[in-house]
């Protein structure tokens, strides 16, 4: 007897996928976060040296890292790819598909 498997598709925005109104930001923010958790990895900072680069906390960079960015606008990640010389671009795609198109590029 073969057993069928039931699933449905992603949209490609986790966000969109489970009913959050604000998807967009919030893949967004996710993408940004992800980026400078990357950076800090690369570079071999700890969580206050990069807090030093940032003019932030420890605590902050802290939250970003694990991903509790309800404390933190789009703006503010932003900022801080910026510290890092990073240069980022954000589009987003129609609401119907819940999209946020983030790009980060070295200086």
């Amino acid at each position: 007897m073969t057993k069928k498997s039931n699933f449905i598709a992603s949209s490609g925005n986790v966000f969109a996928d489970i009913g959050c109104e604000d998807a967009p930001e919030l893949l967004a923010k996710a993408k940004l976060a992800h980026e400078i958790a990357s950076i800090i990895k690369a570079r071999g900072l700890t969580q206050q040296a990069a807090a030093n680069l940032l003019a932030t906390t420890q605590a902050k960079v802290s939250d970003v890292v694990r991903g509790r960015l309800e404390k933190f606008t789009l703006d503010r990640l932003i900022k801080m790819l910026v510290a890092f010389d990073r240069d980022v671009d954000i589009s987003y795609k129609p609401a119907s598909h819940g999209h946020a198109v983030v790009t980060v590029h070295p200086m």
